[in-house]
């Protein structure tokens, strides 16, 4: 019988929310299989089964809230087996409470100590850490099975205690700071005006909020507007679409944007603040944001100064629907050198995007709108694309933005320098 617990399933992710079993009691699986679906502040994860076996047991329920190392199903997998201890009752607090921790007091328990050591004996044999490893984690207030072992076959060391707290408490304490800096007062009382309705944030909307709200009390934002001549682009981007692959506006800007970023290397990086360092990156992946249902996902492409347009536009399209579906690992989403969100689609004329920390920029890109323009006497027709381009002040002077600003859309009006397959 295997105890199938909830594997690691992201950097600085401990815990998800069920949103799908796709397994009954009884059921056969078969190894890598689907097991469910869980939610988390990055996105939907389907959870694979470790072996072939049938479920003899689903200890969850779909909308339970699960920690990495919790179990959450049994497997029979047909190999004999000793009868496992029952699983230990958490003897302190949850690390994940609303409440931040002091980190120099543990914190105490919730029952008598008499029942807490009889607790103790029955902990779960399955946990690979020593006795002296379960103390410690007891003194500090974690439950042990939520810890990530990083040493032979899993096994649970101090080291991985201690990093374990280090991480929790940090993100206790940093949340808790900054949601007193940007809640304000109290909201009224809506009801007594009128009918209301209250729903429960998803976790990607609670990380999308969460994000873009330390991004924006974090960064001294500055907002860089410009239009680009898109005439010919227009033209080049409809003789190349076909019925089966239209090419979008995108994937052109991204590949301008590639190049941008080689001839200003301070928008290709990040701030540390700790180190008193800029971070400058040598690779070039863009991310692109998508909006879907459940919130707005950045899916990353990786390389774009050494793709064609052609390969950018199917990367792009196939991002973006594993976005709709929820169907985006984490990897997907991280790495990202510098954003392009585009709301012309929607009709937007202009708007002052807000930069995705740890990036230092971000390019909006609008709705294109013919304008009339004056050459010798005459009147010509052209197609113009409004740009918003934010940036961190901190790393990026106005002088730098402007003249990025400019070499863009110079690059964008000759887009036979483009390299389309």
């Amino acid at each position: 019988m295997i105890d199938f617990k909830l594997p690691e399933v992201g950097e600085n992710i401990t815990s998800g929310q069920a949103v799908k079993i796709a397994v009954q009691k009884g059921v056969s699986v078969k190894k890598d299989q689907t097991l469910l679906e869980l939610e988390t502040e990055k996105a939907t994860i389907e959870v694979p089964s470790p072996a072939d076996g049938t479920i003899a047991e689903i200890l969850i329920h779909e909308g339970d809230t699960i920690n990495v190392g919790q179990v959450v199903m049994k497997i029979d997998d047909g190999a004999s087996s000793t009868t496992q201890p029952t699983q230990l009752t958490q003897l302190t607090q949850p690390l994940n409470s609303t409440q931040p921790l002091n980190p120099t007091q543990s914190v105490q328990p919730t029952q008598p100590l008499n029942t807490q050591s009889a607790q103790i004996e029955t902990m779960e044999a399955d946990v690979p850490a020593s006795p002296t490893v379960r103390r410690f984690a007891r003194e500090l207030g974690v439950q042990i099975s939520n810890v990530p072992g990083t040493g032979p076959e899993g096994l649970i060391t101090k080291e991985d205690v201690k990093a374990y707290t280090k991480h929790i408490l940090t993100s206790l304490q940093a949340g808790s700071l900054l949601s007193s800096s940007v809640q304000g007062e109290p909201l009224p009382d809506f009801s007594k005006w009128g009918s209301v309705e209250r729903k429960p944030l998803s976790n990607i909307r609670k990380k999308t909020s969460s994000h873009l709200a330390h991004a924006w009390a974090t960064i001294p934002h500055v907002t860089q507007f410009g239009k680009a001549d898109i005439t010919e682009l227009e033209e080049l981007r409809k003789k190349y679409s076909t019925p089966d692959h239209k090419l979008t506006l995108t994937p052109f800007i991204m590949r301008v944007v590639a190049a941008a970023l080689k001839q200003f290397p301070q928008f290709n990086a990040s701030l540390d603040t700790a180190g008193n360092e800029i971070i400058y990156k040598k690779y070039t992946h863009i991310g692109v944001a998508v909006d879907t249902e459940n919130g707005l996902l950045v899916p990353v492409i990786r390389d774009v100064d050494q793709k064609s347009i052609t390969q950018l536009s199917k990367e792009l399209t196939t991002l973006a629907q594993k976005a709709r579906d929820k169907k985006l690992g984490l990897d997907d989403m991280k790495g990202g050198c510098f954003t392009i969100t585009n709301l012309g689609g929607l009709g937007a004329s202009y708007f002052t995007p807000i930069v995705n920390w740890p990036e230092v920029a971000i390019l909006g890109v609008c709705r294109a709108a013919m304008k009339t323009d004056f050459r010798d006497g005459v009147c010509h027709p052209r197609l113009m694309l409004p740009l918003s381009l934010s940036y961190d002040h901190r790393v990026i002077d106005g002088a730098d933005g402007a003249r990025f600003m400019k070499w863009m859309c110079d690059a964008i009006e000759q887009p036979f320098l483009l390299e389309l397959n």
